[in-house]
């Protein structure tokens, strides 16, 4: 797991597919909403307005990737959508399709006390049962996997973050 730098700024853990990977998208086609990239030999369509929105995201911020691309994100990531590199969790080989529940104890390590945002479009029951008991502030943002994040999950973002972390 990478590690973090002392900052003040909440953390928003970031998954990959399903909010920059979008789903339903196989070929290259007219109606894609993304670029088609190979990652280690698989096509993805990629939300480029992504980039954009978590390079603004990352003013108010520190930004962590939060999915089973682990390090490998950051070898293709950065390069297509103009994101810096970022620190990245580890799972040891958790990761599993389809849910998100294998991250809570990746991401609990890492934020400890920390205020922290997550995006994420396999949210199940349980990551919302953690992220209530959890004693720091904690919003989950759920995503479309066909359409990934939007204007609307980052406006709601910067808003949580201005407004102290309230509601959770």
């Amino acid at each position: 797991m990478a590690l973090f730098s002392k900052d003040d700024r909440p953390l928003l853990a970031v998954d990959v597919d399903g909010v920059i990977s979008l789903f339903g998208y196989e070929r290259p086609t007219d109606d894609a909403p993304g670029e088609f990239h190979l990652v280690d030999g698989m096509l993805h369509c990629i939300s480029m307005p992504t980039g954009p929105r978590l390079n603004r995201l990352a003013k108010t911020y520190q930004l962590v990737w939060a999915s089973g691309w682990e390090d490998r994100a950051n070898d293709y990531l950065p390069g297509i959508l103009g994101v810096p590199s970022l620190p990245y969790l580890t799972f040891d080989g958790e990761a599993r399709f389809g849910s998100a529940h294998w991250k809570l104890a990746a991401l609990e390590a890492y934020s400890g006390e920390r205020p922290l945002a997550w995006i994420d479009d396999s949210l199940d029951p349980s990551c919302y049962d953690w992220a209530d008991a959890r004693p720091a502030p904690t919003l989950l943002v759920p995503t479309d996997p066909g359409v990934g994040l939007e204007e609307g999950h980052v406006a709601a973002l910067e808003s949580w973050a201005r407004t102290g972390y309230s509601p959770r």
